[in-house]
């Protein structure tokens, strides 16, 4: 049995133009703003290479997150949608910079991977809720946008829910241990 090489049209079958249209929305105007901040001269075209290279990493890192979806394992595609995919990215990116200049300070990396994270669970909360997903399992991009409000209310929420849950489960095992 031969091993499955895999072809460009395979990367971009695999490449979640959604995402990737929203990273690069996101992330520019972050730098926008933070360059403006700083006075940084020339901050369009920092800006415009920001695009291109978000929007061609973050489709497939988002369309990688997709196909992990599929797992039979749903602790795995979690785990490669939260933890290995953006290890991926981090990995990548700290390599670009690290060819093109001096690394980012720790302190930038750290900053870096932790919105990677939240963003990496963002990721997971809507696309197991059916948004932002490309391919047959798509809707279009004006009904994920139009769900996106109830989608970040419930991603903010369900932290807040688990832990309501949670001090409610431990209050119930702590009366419990004291009527004994």
């Amino acid at each position: 049995m031969q091993p499955k090489t895999w072809t460009l049209v395979q990367t971009i079958a695999c490449w979640n133009w959604k995402c990737a249209l929203m990273s690069a929305i996101v992330r520019s105007l972050v730098y926008l703003i933070a360059m403006t901040r700083s006075g940084v001269h020339g901050r369009f075209g920092v800006v415009a290479v920001e695009m291109v290279y978000v929007t061609l990493t973050a489709g497939l890192y988002a369309g990688m997150q997709q196909r992990a979806l599929a797992l039979r394992s749903v602790l795995l595609g979690n785990l490669a949608i939260v933890v290995g995919v953006p290890a991926l990215a981090q990995l990548f990116d700290w390599l670009a910079h690290r060819t093109v200049g001096p690394a980012a300070s720790f302190r930038a990396f750290l900053v870096s991977g932790i919105f990677a994270l939240v963003s990496a669970f963002f990721h997971l909360h809507v696309m197991r809720r059916g948004a932002f997903l490309t391919g047959h399992a798509s809707r279009t991009l004006a009904d994920d946008f139009h769900r996106m409000p109830r989608l970040i209310l419930s991603f903010v929420a369900g932290p807040c829910a688990w832990l309501s849950r949670a001090s409610a489960h431990f209050a119930r095992a702590a009366q419990s241990e004291s009527a004994f």
